[in-house]
């Protein structure tokens, strides 16, 4: 089993990726519709080449998924998400040329930005995923390259105040999840003229997929798709071109319905370790 997260780097580069490189995005502990967690080849407390075949092994999954369902390699962004990983992940990711590294917790996407930096090596580009919270923006913005959970106008006006230009991406909650950020639909065309007037680049919308009953892999697919389909209409009104939407479980149901930048976890490194001390010191035990 994986037991070790990649890490990156700090400082703001563009978030886009060049067409010659997946980037990848959040995970996810449910089992994929058409994919598979990679296997358990690496032993615990393995090193950097044995975290590189693994981010190798995981990325040529991935692609195969997507081109699967429908969708170019080339041009979906892979976001790898290291959430609950320890720096090593990130480290390994773009070592294998992933550029976009997500995080859901400030803190976590804060400490490992600090020791991907100390290393002097490639930058990445890191997205926060998780929920805005505007006294973290402070402390966020110098390192922030993209925000795709901007679900409030207040949340916009406030990251563009600390950030010039800032990417952003409105996060549309279709996914019936308690307490899950994110807008209404409805909101939505409001919440984009809102950030665009307080001067972020709206690139596009995300979405988190509904949940299921539990062991319904039918449903859930169902579920996912009637979810992205209507996000991917609502980007299509109001001419937003991106669409991040599609985890380790369901990015062939998000790919099949337009989605142009999954976010990726466990399809890339595995299930997150129990016992990561950097895990552990911010309480991200599963």
């Amino acid at each position: 089993m994986l037991t070790s997260p990649v890490s990156a780097s700090t400082a703001r580069p563009s978030p886009r990726g060049d067409g010659s490189t997946a980037h990848v995005f959040a995970g996810s502990s449910r089992p994929p519709y058409g994919g598979e967690v990679p296997p358990d080849d690496v032993p615990a407390g393995f090193g950097s080449d044995s975290w590189d075949r693994a981010v190798a092994g995981g990325l040529e999954r991935i692609r195969g998924r997507i081109a699967g369902a429908g969708g170019d390699p080339a041009q979906v962004t892979i976001v790898a998400v290291t959430k609950g990983f320890g720096p090593d992940a990130p480290r390994a990711a773009l070592r294998g040329g992933l550029s976009q590294i997500g995080e859901n917790y400030a803190v976590e996407l804060l400490d490992k930005a600090a020791e991907i930096a100390g290393d002097g090596g490639a930058v990445p580009c890191w997205h926060f995923l998780g929920r805005v919270q505007r006294n973290k923006i402070p402390r966020l913005a110098p390192v922030v390259g993209c925000w795709q959970s901007v679900s409030r106008a207040e949340e916009a006006v406030a990251i563009a105040r600390r950030s010039p230009r800032p990417e952003i991406f409105v996060e549309v909650d279709v996914s019936a999840i308690p307490g899950r950020p994110g807008c209404e639909p409805a909101e939505a065309p409001a919440v984009v003229e809102a950030a665009v007037a307080a001067g972020c680049l709206v690139r596009g919308l995300m979405s988190v997929a509904p949940l299921a009953q539990q062991g319904d892999a039918a449903g859930q697919a169902r579920a996912a798709r009637a979810a992205f389909t209507t996000v991917a209409r609502l980007a299509a009104d109001l001419g937003l071109k991106e669409l991040s939407m599609g985890m380790s479980a369901d990015l062939e149901v998000a790919v099949e319905a337009g989605s142009t930048m999954v976010r990726v976890g466990t399809a890339l490194f595995g299930e997150r370790p129990a016992n990561d001390p950097h895990a552990r010191r911010h309480g991200l035990q599963r």
